[in-house]
């Protein structure tokens, strides 16, 4: 069987990929110290499972328009004027199987052979996968961690070429945590509009900033911004629905279009009780999202904590999301635990699994060498037992 050769160039999600290799490792028995998916650990909130089961006992349980019910897609326009002051009408609303989707739909419906894509690094491993599935080129901007890992204006500009169709933004970020200064996102937004740039504004992380950061949507900084920006978000983060698969993409009314029409013929519609669920998410008590922040802020201290007693460990603070990045390169062609030595991160990934039992993801996936991933979506106690065990490794007796 010869596969096409779109599929064979396309790699699996590393994250995806560095479970798999932990729950491998965990099937023999050996407990593993699991930091690699972006989840939270917390059970969907009970109002919000509670829809769900009134949605079915009702008989939702069939085909809904392509893109959402009209109740969902009100209620997401409703969440954004309320939170963000931005006005969308129904028909520039997409719902689909979760924000993953909706970047897949926005970028085929707008991209192919011949264009550019600009993507700051480190990125989301699944940016630029997405982007060569159509064709395009994706071009990767490198940002510092003396930036706080953010693409600065003139960065921005630089990158812009007369092939660039559009610029990709996480915000806050996944993998680096990073929460865009309000006055670098509205740079930035001002440089798009100026070059008549469009962007995919992914803004999935929008309830989890931290005390000393403020998230600002894209789309805010007035209506010439708001024409040439896509908002992708979903209720996976906020409300612990990953598995619901509800995300969606708040665009123009033409583009939308493109993207229902794409969406009738992929996948006919998102769950429908899943988007019961999400209705419930949004119109109703929000201190679910409240509580949940505040064990993420226990998290995030715990986590910075234990990181500043390591030597020659570094990373710019987490403003948002549930991440610690953190550089190891110090680390690289030294004796570690088990006496192995590592000449890069995905090396450094592979034995600590191996040698300490505890999972992380390599920065070589987000386009940042010398970098790994951690994230804090989990209990204290892992928490604290998995730092134990990452310190034995680097620093053996």
């Amino acid at each position: 069987m010869e596969l096409s050769a779109t599929v064979q160039k396309l790699k699996p999600s590393a994250t995806i990929a560095a479970a798999a290799k932990a729950k491998e490792l965990k099937s023999t028995g050996v407990k593993v110290y699991e930091f690699t998916l972006g989840e939270p650990d917390f059970i969907t909130p009970e109002h919000i499972r509670e829809a769900a089961k009134e949605a079915m006992d009702a008989g939702h349980t069939h085909y809904t328009p392509a893109t959402g019910i009209p109740d969902l897609k009100q209620a997401i326009c409703d969440a954004y004027e309320r939170d963000h002051g931005v006005k969308y009408a129904a028909n520039e609303i997409a719902v689909s199987n979760g924000a993953k989707h909706s970047i897949h739909n926005v970028l085929t419906a707008l991209c192919g052979p011949g264009d550019e894509v600009i993507i700051p690094a480190p990125y989301w491993v699944s940016y630029s996968a997405l982007v060569e599935l159509t064709g395009a080129t994706p071009v990767i901007v490198s940002t510092s961690e003396e930036s706080g890992f953010c693409l600065s204006a003139d960065q921005f500009r630089d990158a812009i070429t007369s092939k660039t169709k559009l610029m990709m933004l996480n915000n806050p970020c996944n993998p680096t945590g990073a929460c865009y200064p309000v006055e670098m996102i509205e740079a930035l937004a001002r440089v798009a509009v100026e070059k008549n740039i469009l962007v995919l504004s992914d803004e999935i992380y929008e309830k989890l900033v931290y005390e000393g950061s403020e998230f600002r949507s894209f789309a805010s900084f007035g209506e010439d911004v708001k024409n040439i920006t896509i908002i992708v978000s979903g209720v996976s983060k906020a409300y612990a629905m990953t598995g619901w698969r509800i995300g969606w993409t708040m665009a123009s009314a033409e583009l939308t279009a493109a993207m229902t029409k794409l969406q009738s013929q992929e996948t006919s519609n998102p769950c429908s009780v899943s988007q019961f669920a999400a209705i419930a998410a949004l119109n109703g008590p929000q201190e679910c999202v409240t509580d949940m922040l505040k064990a993420f802020v226990e998290r995030r201290e715990y986590v910075l904590s234990r990181l500043s007693k390591i030597p020659d460990i570094s990373l710019a603070t987490p403003g948002g999301a549930f991440y610690a990045f953190f550089n190891v390169s110090h680390y690289f062609n030294k004796l570690l635990q088990g006496g192995v030595t590592v000449k890069n991160s995905t090396e450094f990934c592979s034995a600590l699994l191996e040698q300490a039992h505890v999972a992380l993801v390599t920065g070589d996936a987000f386009g940042a060498p010398g970098y790994v991933r951690l994230s804090f979506a989990t209990d204290l106690k892992t928490i604290e037992a998995g730092f134990d065990r990452l310190e034995k490794f680097l620093l053996p007796e």
